[in-house]
C-alpha cells in the first residue's frame, strides 16, 4: 500500500524548501557582503592616495598662482633663488619638517627679508594658503611653477652682474683722473649694475644715475645717499660695505658719466622665458598690432625692416628688442608701445619673435601691401599701352614705352560663373529645389489615387 502524504505534511515540506532556500539566500547574501566589505578593504588603501593625491594636486594648483603674486619676485621664477634670497627647489627644503616651514612662512625670519605671511601677523595668507605654499615646497613641480608665473605675466626682474668692456676701460684710463673712474667703473658693475642697469641707465626697480638731473647735485648729496641710503626706498646704505675712498670714486663716476663712452658696462644678454601660453599670446599681439608693418612672418615690407632674419635675431638680443617695442624707435614709423601693452604682453612679442631665429632666412624677403577692399571687389584689369610693348596691371591710361603715346585699352578680365556663385546660395537653391519635386511628387500621386475606380463587391459569391 503506497503512501500518500497528507496536506499538512504537504504543507510541511513546502515550509521547509522555502526555509532553506531562505537560509541558502542569505548565506549567499552574507557571503558577497564579506567578499565586497574584503574587496573594499583591499581598494581602500589605493583609494586613500588617489584622493590625497587629487586633494594635492589641488593644493598645487592654487600654490603655484600664490606663489606667482607673492613669492617670485625674490625666490625667483622656478624656486632657484635670486641674489642672497635662498632658493626653495631644494631637497633639504624638500626633506625639512611640516611644521618648521610653515612656521618660517606664517612668522617670517627675524633680521632677514622674509617677512611673516600669515594673516595672524599682519601678512595677507590665511593658514591653508600657506600650508598650499609647504605643500608646493616639498612636492611641487617647480618647471610648472616657472611656466605659472610667466604665463602671469609675474616674471620677476633678476638682478645681474657684468664685467666693464676692456677696451673702453682702458679708454677711459687716459681721461684726467682715469685712475679714479675706472676703480669707480669696476666698484660700479660688482655692486650697482643689479639695480641701476647697464652704463647706469637705470632699472625697473632704481633709476638712473646716469642722467644730467642727477649729475647737477652737488657731491655731498651724492655721497650722502651713497653712504646712508634713500630712505623708503630700495637704496641702501653702502658705508658698511664701501670704503670712503670707494664712495668718493663712485660719486666721481656718477658726476662725469658724461665722459664715460657708451657701453662699458654692457646689459648680459638674458633670453626671456617662454611658454606655449605666452607664444600663444605674442603671436595674436604680432598679428593684431605689427604684421601691418613688419609683415605676417616678419619678413618685413616697405614701411618697416624686416624681424624674421638671421642678422637682426643674431645682433639684437631680448632685452634690446624689449626696449625698441617699448620705447619706440624715434625719428622712424615705430611709435612706443610702452603706454599701450604691459611688460608682460611686450615680453610675450619678444619670445614670439625671438622663436623665429633657429629657421631665419639670411636674407628677408620683403612682402608687398595688398590693395584694400574684399577680393571680389579687387578685379584684376589689363592695361595695353597704345604704340608701346608694356603691358600693366591697373586701369586708367597708359604711356608706352615705343615711339609714340597712346590711349590706355581697358579690357576686364570678367570672373566665371562658378566663381561668382557662393556655395551658400547653392546649397539654398538645391535645398529649395529638392523640396518642391517633394511636393510635386506627393501632388501627383495624390491625384493618381482619386483618379482610380472604386473596388466592386463580388455578388456572384452571395
Amino acid at each position: 500500500m503506497a503512501f500518500r502524504p497528507t496536506g499538512e505534511t504537504l504543507m510541511n515540506l513546502t515550509q521547509n524548501r522555502t526555509r532553506i532556500i531562505e537560509v541558502l539566500i542569505g548565506i549567499l547574501a552574507t557571503q558577497l557582503i564579506v567578499f565586497g566589505l574584503a574587496i573594499y578593504m583591499f581598494n581602500e588603501p589605493t583609494r586613500i592616495v588617489e584622493a590625497q593625491g587629487e586633494i594635492l594636486n589641488v593644493q598645487l594648483d592654487d600654490a603655484m598662482t600664490l606663489y606667482a603674486q607673492n613669492c617670485s619676485v625674490c625666490h625667483g621664477l622656478a624656486g632657484e633663488g635670486i641674489g642672497a634670497t635662498p632658493a626653495l627647489d631644494s631637497d633639504a627644503l624638500r626633506t625639512m619638517d611640516y611644521n618648521d616651514l610653515e612656521k618660517v612662512i606664517a612668522r617670517g625670519r627675524f633680521n632677514t627679508a622674509m617677512p611673516a605671511w600669515s594673516k595672524e601677523d599682519g601678512g595677507p595668507l590665511s593658514d591653508y594658503q600657506i600650508s598650499e605654499l609647504v605643500a608646493l615646497i616639498q612636492s611641487g613641480d617647480w618647471i610648472e611653477t616657472q611656466d605659472r608665473v610667466v604665463n602671469l605675466g609675474l616674471a620677476p626682474l633678476i638682478p645681474f652682474t657684468t664685467d666693464p668692456n676692456p677696451a673702453l676701460l682702458a679708454e677711459i684710463g687716459n681721461l684726467p683722473d682715469g685712475a679714479t673712474l675706472q676703480a669707480a667703473v669696476q666698484l660700479f658693475a660688482a655692486n650697482c649694475v643689479a639695480c641701476h642697469g647697464a652704463d647706469g641707465l637705470g632699472t625697473g626697480i632704481a633709476p638712473a644715475v646716469n642722467d644730467p638731473l642727477v649729475r647737477e647735485k652737488t657731491a655731498d648729496e651724492l655721497n650722502r645717499t651713497v653712504t646712508l641710503g634713500s630712505p623708503g626706498t630700495l637704496m641702501a646704505g653702502w658705508a658698511n660695505v664701501l670704503t670712503t675712498e670707494d664712495i668718493n670714486a663712485l660719486v666721481t663716476l656718477i658726476q662725469r658719466w658724461d665722459e664715460v663712452p657708451a657701453g662699458i658696462l654692457p646689459a648680459p644678454n638674458v633670453p626671456i622665458p617662454v611658454t606655449e601660453e605666452s607664444l600663444a599670446l605674442g603671436g595674436q599681439l604680432f598679428s593684431q598690432n605689427c604684421s601691418r608693418c613688419h609683415g605676417p612672418e616678419g619678413q618685413g615690407t616697405q614701411r618697416a625692416p624686416a624681424l624674421n632674419v638671421k642678422s637682426f635675431l643674431t645682433d639684437t638680443s631680448d632685452l634690446a628688442i624689449q626696449q625698441i617695442v617699448t620705447q619706440g624707435v624715434p625719428g622712424t614709423a615705430m611709435p612706443a608701445w610702452g603706454d599701450r601693452m604691459t611688460e608682460s604682453d611686450i615680453q610675450a612679442i619678444v619670445g614670439f619673435v625671438r622663436q623665429w631665429e633657429p629657421t631665419a632666412p639670411e636674407v628677408a624677403t620683403p612682402t608687398r601691401g595688398g590693395g584694400g577692399g574684399p577680393p571680389w571687389l579687387r578685379n584684376n584689369t589689363t592695361t595695353t599701352q597704345g604704340t608701346g610693348q608694356q603691358s600693366t596691371t591697373g586701369q586708367g591710361q597708359g604711356q608706352g614705352q615705343g615711339q609714340g603715346q597712346g590711349q590706355a585699352a581697358q579690357t576686364t578680365t570678367q570672373p566665371n560663373w562658378w566663381e561668382i556663385i557662393d556655395w551658400r546660395i547653392l546649397l539654398l537653391a538645391i535645398g529649395a529645389l529638392s523640396i518642391a519635386f517633394t511636393l510635386i511628387f506627393m501632388g501627383v500621386e495624390s491625384l493618381k489615387a482619386r483618379a482610380r475606380p472604386a473596388p466592386t463587391e463580388d455578388k456572384s459569391q452571395e
